[in-house]
């Protein structure tokens, strides 16, 4: 008896170990931002670099996707994953140079959940999440350029980083 208890236990450790991250929406009052009509409003008291990241995603969100969009002049055309977690960042002072590829993003700032802002890096794919909202390109074959969202999705593969402090 004793050995199937702790062989269930050593089973459901592993499997929860095991575990690929994911991004599921959580309301906290005071913590989380909201939409309206497509645009992030950031809660009350959230930290400077917070309101930029959360002002420069609303700035381009609805743009289109664009491979290889948002390092520099090619920009006004749209955006690619690791362009618009780029430009987020910068625009709140959180990086400097930019990544031109989702792999520069999986040893950016510290290890984990932030606070306030995680960024989700993969092989080929990075976003945010600010405030509580994922900011995103889509994923799988549906790109739609960078957009704020409350919808869960799967984050496999990825590394959870943050900004130091947020």
């Amino acid at each position: 008896m004793y050995t199937a208890r702790l062989f269930l236990l050593l089973c459901v450790l592993w499997a929860t170990a095991c575990s690929s991250p994911r991004y599921t929406y959580r309301y906290v009052a005071g913590k989380t931002a909201v939409l309206c009509e497509g645009r992030a409003v950031a809660p009350v008291g959230a930290p400077a670099p917070v309101v930029a990241a959360i002002a420069a995603g609303n700035r381009i969100a609805g743009m289109p996707y664009c491979y290889g969009g948002g390092h520099g002049p090619g920009a006004a055309h749209g955006f690619d994953c690791s362009g618009s977690t780029s430009y987020v960042l910068q625009a709140a002072g959180l990086l400097h140079g930019g990544h031109t590829n989702s792999d520069g993003f999986r040893k950016y700032g510290k290890s984990g959940e932030g606070k306030w802002i995680t960024v989700y890096a993969r092989s080929g794919h990075v976003f945010l999440s600010v405030a509580g909202l994922r900011f995103d390109t889509g994923w799988g074959q549906k790109r739609e350029g960078p957009q704020w969202t409350t919808k869960s999705r799967p984050a496999d593969g990825t590394v959870l980083r943050h900004p130091p402090g947020l």
